[in-house]
């Protein structure tokens, strides 16, 4: 059993604020399931790049500045302190200055009587590195979460790198959300600890169906379309622009995208190239408390990334009941392994996109068999053994060789074994 009044300080600059609600929204539900479970303290210190322009011509850089110093979001006390990220050089010592950035913050804190016990960063570099940085210089324990781009992309650039290979030697332990990434950190650092796998959950309480009639009529969407949702940032990596291409070539169908960034008017502008303007909707951002709509709207999601970590949008969409078309990615491939949920397509291409809508359409799960596909990935199991493994970090075993910090075997939230506890 583990104590209670754990005071852990969250730190990542992928959070949500009020002028960027949708940032970062995982880390912060992974904070609130954590919360939950009344054995933890926390105060959330996520950094913003300073910039010193506000207003919506800037784009995201304008809705950094107008990201509050302090705020308070869900009873939680959140800090956005700035730190300078020059361009060109920015990437390879974007650690020291977030370092330095957050210093004075997480010493007012401590001043302020919250003596924080453990660092649970999010975001291998650079939050991550950063903040092994700051819990050496502090005497500290850390923790890493790694979740994507940050161990698929960067590392194939040297400094970064370097830097990543030194944080995961040099904290107390590594996270991955996903037993792919668990393994990355093994082969990109070889750490004298195990990286462990707390794979993100799902509230399914929250991620619900709802009658499909009902969610189109409030949506505005055709009654009779095959609807297909893509959700996601903006960008190229989501590969909303497969999914365009693949509704230019499946009559009858439309697709609809949820999220916002810097491809928007090339996505339309595809869209009308290809004629089928009329039959994509783009929704834009679109908060939590609406989303079990869009996903129970649709007949199928299509998940067309080059890479992830561990999407939560599948987890989402299969809670609702919505099957998934979606690329062969490792990550996806752990929660995408029933054919009740979906189909895992042979490739990341607009012929393999095709296969899968036409294997769902014409073979589709019920909603009941992919809700309960969904009930495999509930949070408590992966809480339970986060609080754990935070409390063993700030509270290590007397006995060392019972230092739970270097376990022998990788621990996995969300599997099969853990099935039980959900």
């Amino acid at each position: 059993m583990t104590g209670a009044n754990l005071k852990v300080l969250l730190f990542s600059t992928l959070f949500p604020s009020s002028a960027r609600p949708g940032h970062g929204t995982f880390v912060e539900t992974r904070l609130r399931q954590l919360l939950k479970s009344g054995q933890i303290e926390a105060r959330v210190v996520a950094p913003v790049p300073w910039f010193p322009f506000k207003g919506a011509r800037w784009e995201e850089w304008g809705r950094m500045a107008e990201t509050p110093v302090h705020e308070v979001r869900n009873g939680v006390e959140v800090l956005h302190p700035r730190y300078f990220l020059p361009p060109k050089v920015g990437m390879n010592i974007a650690p020291l200055l977030l370092a330095a950035g957050a210093w004075r913050t997480l010493n007012g804190l401590r001043e302020a009587g919250f003596d924080f016990d453990v660092i649970d960063a999010h975001y291998y570099y650079p939050d991550g590195v950063a903040a092994a940085i700051l819990g050496r210089l502090l005497r500290k324990p850390v923790c890493i979460t790694a979740r994507g781009t940050d161990l698929n992309v960067l590392p194939d650039y040297p400094i970064p790198r370097r830097w990543i290979r030194w944080a995961a030697r040099h904290v107390d332990a590594s996270v991955g959300v996903s037993q792919a990434l668990a393994d990355r950190i093994d082969e990109i650092a070889a750490p004298p600890y195990k990286p462990r796998v707390l794979r993100n959950g799902v509230d399914l309480d929250h991620f619900r169906p709802v009658d499909k009639a009902q969610a189109r009529t409030r949506l505005g969407l055709p009654m009779e379309a095959l609807v297909l949702l893509s959700v996601g940032n903006l960008i190229e990596l989501k590969g909303h622009h497969l999914a365009i291409e693949a509704v230019a070539r499946f009559p009858g169908a439309h697709l609809v995208i949820v999220g916002q960034g810097p491809d928007r008017e090339a996505l339309a502008s595809l869209a009308l190239r290809l004629g089928v303007q009329n039959r994509v909707t783009f929704a834009g951002y679109q908060a939590q408390d609406v989303l079990p709509f869009w996903y129970s709207a649709a007949d199928m999601m299509l998940q067309c990334s080059s890479r992830e970590g561990l999407a939560n949008v599948l987890l989402e969409c299969f809670a609702c009941g919505t099957p998934v078309v979606a690329t062969p990615l490792p990550g996806t491939a752990e929660v995408l392994d029933d054919p009740c949920a979906g189909v895992l397509i042979r490739e990341r291409s607009v012929e393999a996109i095709l296969e899968g809508i036409e294997a769902i359409k014409h073979d589709p799960p019920s909603t009941d068999a992919v809700r309960r596909h969904a009930s495999r990935f509930g949070w408590p199991a992966t809480t339970r053994l986060q609080v754990e493994s935070l409390h063993e970090l700030a509270f290590p075993p007397l006995d060392k060789d019972k230092d739970l910090r270097r376990p022998s075997k990788p621990t996995v939230a969300n599997s099969d074994a853990t099935e039980g506890t959900h």
